[in-house]
């Protein structure tokens, strides 16, 4: 049916759902603010919730390869666990492998060239004949990366480590300290910085040797897997495995991501922080749209109880009460969808991070909303079934 013909059909003919909560206005305001806000705490909560996963797992979604050899000691990536790399030339010979390339990820202290304050940074390494990383601004300046002391460094770093990107643009030399050693920026890449960590780094394996040490090179974060062609994934694996020691876990690219996510999401405290906070903002919701629904049927008690003695059964009548909690959901979204967009512009410019609302979101946020109205609407009709015409009259 059109939509213009709905428009007059509902203005013609509102739902009896409406004609009441329309009705009393001010209690109807009062709902849908409470909504709106229950909506407004989930929307924040949800939005920092992606807004950490979707960074701490960038580097795992962004690496290049088939299969991915870790330290089974690895909780995340970021823990400093490593193997020893003696462990990929082991992988490289296995039947059905194409290539198996080293990736090194570690982190620094970066000098900021004008006020000298000291800002932690990630610094991601591979050696730049085989790249691993699946950033095109990255892989069009690897002849950067191979001179000594050279880097590339994450266009959407926090302000902390300085004007960088604005003084490379200019033409300026960017020259600063890192880990103790004088090193020159030679070039921006655009990836993005997360809640914990301010800035990344790009560089060769030979310069994260010389900011870290000669054994460093040794101690891999990931092994890089390529596999050949017109190979079978599982089957390579579980040959890739079976020549690996206990220490060394063999994982596909989804498998790789997913570790990530489920370390944040399960293990750690800011996971269970968030969801705490999910939850909170649902119980506020079914707490403010129940007290509604309740006094609204409990004022129109004889109402209902008289429609029950016309041979109405409570089937009928309960449509009445979910026709309410449906529109208050919709009503009250509506502005907490609007007040959550303009929270997340203002905390994005504010942190530096990105909170942009997703449609994955915004859909979560309006099914829980339907989901808490519809079951406010189930506790308050508890009452409206037990309701008998005759103690009414």
């Amino acid at each position: 049916m059109p939509l213009k013909t709905l428009l007059k059909k509902f203005t013609q003919e509102p739902p009896l759902g409406w004609a009441q909560l329309s009705h009393q206005k001010i209690r109807m305001i009062v709902a849908v603010s409470g909504i709106a806000f229950a909506d407004i705490l989930i929307f924040m909560q949800l939005g920092f919730y992606h807004s950490i996963f979707d960074g701490v797992t960038r580097v795992n979604e962004n690496l290049t390869g088939d299969l991915y050899l870790v330290s089974s000691r690895a909780k995340f990536i970021d823990d400093g666990q490593n193997f020893d790399r003696r462990h990929l030339y082991q992988a490289d010979a296995v039947e059905g492998i194409d290539s198996a390339s080293p990736f090194y990820y570690s982190h620094a202290g970066w000098v900021n060239p004008w006020n000298k304050k000291v800002t932690d940074v990630a610094i991601l390494a591979f050696d730049p004949t085989r790249p691993v990383l699946n950033l095109p601004d990255v892989n069009q300046q690897l002849s950067q990366i191979k001179l000594p002391d050279k880097v590339l460094v994450d266009r959407q770093a926090r302000p902390d480590l300085g004007a960088i990107a604005q003084s490379f643009d200019n033409g300026e030399p960017v020259v600063t300290e890192v880990s103790g050693r004088r090193i020159r920026v030679g070039g921006m890449f655009d990836f993005g910085s997360t809640l914990f960590v301010e800035g990344f780094l790009v560089t060769s394996d030979w310069n994260y040797l010389r900011l870290n040490g000669a054994d460093s090179i040794d101690q891999v974060k990931v092994g890089v897997l390529n596999i050949d062609s017109g190979e079978n994934l599982e089957t390579v694996k579980a040959r890739v495995r079976a020549s690996m020691p206990a220490e060394v876990a063999v994982m596909t690219h989804q498998e790789f991501v997913a570790a990530e996510k489920d370390f944040w999401d399960k293990n750690h405290p800011a996971g269970a922080i968030f969801n705490f906070g999910v939850a909170m903002g649902f119980v506020v919701g079914v707490v403010i749209v129940y007290q509604v629904l309740f006094a609204d049927v409990n004022d129109h008690l004889s109402e209902y109880a008289t429609l029950k003695a016309m041979g109405y059964r409570d089937r009928n009548l309960l449509t009445v009460v979910f026709q309410e909690a449906t529109i208050l959901a919709v009503l009250g979204f509506v502005p907490g969808l609007v007040a959550s967009i303009g929270m997340y512009g203002l905390l994005e410019s504010l942190t530096q991070m990105p909170l942009a609302m997703s449609s994955e979101v915004a859909w979560r946020v309006f099914s829980l909303t339907v989901t808490m109205c519809l079951a406010s609407g189930a506790i308050a009709i508890r009452k409206l079934q037990s309701a008998d015409p005759a103690d009414v009259f």
